[in-house]
């Protein structure tokens, strides 16, 4: 399953490769960085296992390592993401300003095609509200893209993700992300979180 999803996630740097208005160069630069993300997230998801059940992986490795990845799993890898890009973007090796805009229309067409496919050849009826979500954001992306700044429309991606999942983990009995189950607290964290750091990145844009 971990190899569809990277497979899936192709079709998204595929996406951004022929929609994006960077220069060429500048864009295998953007897709270079993000498998690299890609290839950190996945170590720490492994990681996540790892130390979840680390009495277990002591004493029986195999065990642990042949189980699925769950949610938490997840949430710790995305904690150790954004510290890598936290870290990344103090010593100046990425550019954040314009990463997470590259990311956006990667993630969002990954998601797209990834939650159609269940909903479609696996028969998953939940998918229906993340396709939904996807598909008004994916438009409305479109729609505003080429006229207004790219760090607003980052802003309304990620506002409008974030706020639309949390409320699909309210009405749907369960919420995924690339097959993790998502619970409203995650979300609710990570909507606030964007809001803080995107309004610190607009005083300092001001200033």
């Amino acid at each position: 399953m971990a190899a569809a999803r990277i497979l899936i996630m192709a079709v998204g740097f595929i996406v951004f490769f022929v929609i994006s208005d960077l220069p060429k160069s500048h864009k295998k630069k953007m897709i270079s960085e993000m498998i690299s993300q890609l290839i950190n997230f996945v170590i720490y998801i492994w990681l996540g296992k790892i130390i979840l059940d680390l009495a277990l992986f002591v004493k029986d490795p195999l065990a642990i390592l042949a189980y699925p990845s769950n949610a938490h799993a997840f949430y710790l890898a995305v904690l150790f993401s954004v510290l890598t890009l936290a870290y990344k973007q103090f010593y100046r090796k990425v550019d954040m300003v314009s990463f997470i805009p590259a990311c956006i229309p990667v993630f969002l067409s990954a998601s797209f095609v990834y939650e159609f496919i269940q909903f479609v050849w696996y028969d998953h009826t939940y998918a229906i509200g993340n396709l939904i979500l996807l598909t008004v954001l994916i438009i409305v992306g479109l729609l505003i893209r080429d006229r207004i700044r790219s760090t607003i429309v980052t802003t309304i991606m990620i506002i409008g993700w974030s706020t639309g999942m949390l409320l699909l983990t309210f009405i749907l009995p369960l919420t995924t992300v690339f097959g993790y189950i998502m619970d409203s607290w995650f979300i609710g964290l990570l909507l606030i979180t964007n809001i803080i750091l995107l309004t610190i990145n607009q005083r300092k844009r001001v200033t």
